[in-house]
């Protein structure tokens, strides 16, 4: 693969050799960060224990939330940077880089501060018992002190793509996997730092990344740099970068909400020990869910391009080949969580209690994983050619309209598996709408395309 993209190809090569050159880094980078997640958690898991476990997936909803801040600039501005791009417009491309570096930074110092000083109410409120607390502390109190330097990382990581870069933006993330897993079990076996030397491991390799990331924007050679004039926020760029990013700072935060609501379900009808299996399930969930992401994220600039182009058949294109990979790994996700559960839950811990736990979690989370692939595509689709009110919709369906009361009613029914079956029946109901939604869509670009004109009802 080459090294490079010019942003002008995204409207002349063939989609499919530009979905394969942009999502397969993104993939790569992707899962590559969610494996990092999953040895975090086997780390913790036979180095410091189960109740490790259960204490790290109390953090999940706070985590969720620093990364819905982290989105509304970066997925924000990723998006608008690759219309403006389809546009011809590079003098506000460059002025969104700057822009991206200065709201981060404000966002995670903001959020840091804020966390930091009401740490353990909020950790109490997301359902953490005298038990998990001081793990679920440790553990977030050094994350938070690193919050600014995930944002900013994350944010130039998702304009690395959106710029025509995605091999960069892969190697970014690979490397800091590959640092975190060097200094993981060096931090926790030989240093003995328990749960907090998988934070400070995810602390330090980020760190690292950001300082490459900000020297590549330094080029003089670099169509898009930072300068001066880009630094200043301008009210209109910032106001478009948080309408488009509210779709997955909503999704993020919804999240927030429905990892508190699991969390405490899982407290109240099977302890400590069902927190942890479900922060097992979460994770191997997460393995799958993240491959798709990187489809998205390879679909987002190509969508985004051709959009701001007005051409709207190579935009229906890619959606159309993104949703069959999509479905494609997460049938693959389907068949690994029914055919091997035990074996996927043993990798994280020998406890027996919470392996069993775990197994029944993941036979019922996985159950409509099949279609979910089509609904995250459907969702990430919408935001990326800027039409971010359909694409909140479809975000809050799932999420807020449908699994927060399956969550608060069928627990009342079924206990413990209450909560596991809220997740399989939002996935499909949400489905349902997503699909209700796109066919509209496609009728929509082909009116329009066969006028050869477009008049979007948004303003991008």
């Amino acid at each position: 693969m080459p090294t490079t993209k010019k942003p002008t190809e995204l409207g002349t090569e063939k989609i499919s050799k530009l979905l394969y050159q942009y999502a397969i880094p993104a993939i790569i980078a992707m899962t590559a960060s969610s494996l990092y997640n999953i040895t975090d958690s086997i780390f913790i898991g036979h180095g410091v224990g189960a109740l490790a476990i259960s204490g790290l997936a109390i953090t999940f909803p706070l985590m969720n939330l620093a990364a819905a801040f982290g989105s509304l600039v970066g997925v924000g501005a990723a998006t608008l940077l690759s219309i403006r791009l389809g546009q011809k417009d590079y003098s506000s491309a460059n002025q969104i880089l700057g822009n991206v570096l200065i709201l981060n930074i404000i966002s995670g110092l903001s959020f840091a501060v804020v966390a930091l000083l009401f740490l353990d109410p909020i950790l109490l409120f997301f359902g953490a018992s005298e038990n998990t607390l001081p793990y679920a502390r440790d553990f977030m109190h050094i994350i938070l002190l690193g919050n600014v330097i995930t944002h900013t990382y994350m944010g130039l990581n998702a304009v690395l793509r959106a710029s025509g870069k995605p091999e960069k933006s892969m190697y970014a993330t690979l490397l800091t996997v590959g640092i975190n897993m060097i200094l993981n079990p060096l931090f926790i076996f030989v240093f003995h730092w328990g749960i907090k030397g998988s934070a400070w491991a995810t602390v330090i390799s980020q760190t690292a990344m950001l300082f490459w990331q900000i020297g590549l924007f330094q080029k003089k050679d670099s169509f898009l740099r930072f300068t001066k004039e880009s630094f200043r926020l301008k009210f209109k760029i910032v106001k478009e970068m948080i309408a488009i990013g509210m779709s997955p700072f909503l999704m993020n935060a919804a999240s927030s909400i429905i990892v508190i609501l699991i969390n405490q379900g899982l407290i109240r009808t099977g302890g400590d020990l069902a927190v942890g299996a479900y922060g097992i399930v979460n994770r191997v969930a997460f393995l799958f869910v993240m491959v798709v992401i990187g489809l998205n994220q390879g679909m987002q600039p190509i969508a985004g391009y051709n959009f701001g182009a007005k051409n709207y058949l190579r935009v229906t294109d890619v959606l159309k080949k993104t949703i069959y990979y999509a479905t494609a790994v997460m049938v693959t996700g389907f068949a690994v969580a029914h055919l091997f559960p035990r074996a996927v839950a043993s990798i994280f811990t020998t406890d027996e209690q919470l392996i069993n736990i775990a197994v029944n979690g993941l036979k019922i989370v996985f159950v409509f994983y099949p279609i979910v692939g089509f609904q995250m595509v459907a969702t990430n689709f919408f935001q990326s050619i800027g039409m971010s009110g359909k694409s909140i919709f479809l975000s809050l369906t799932r999420q807020l309209i449908f699994l927060i009361p399956l969550l608060l009613i069928l627990p009342n029914y079924f206990d413990e598996n209450g909560v596991w079956y809220s997740m399989p029946a939002a996935d499909l109901l949400s489905s349902i709408i997503a699909a209700v939604m796109l066919i509209h869509q496609f009728r929509q670009f082909k009116k329009k395309e066969a006028k050869n004109e477009i008049h979007p009802n948004i303003n991008i």
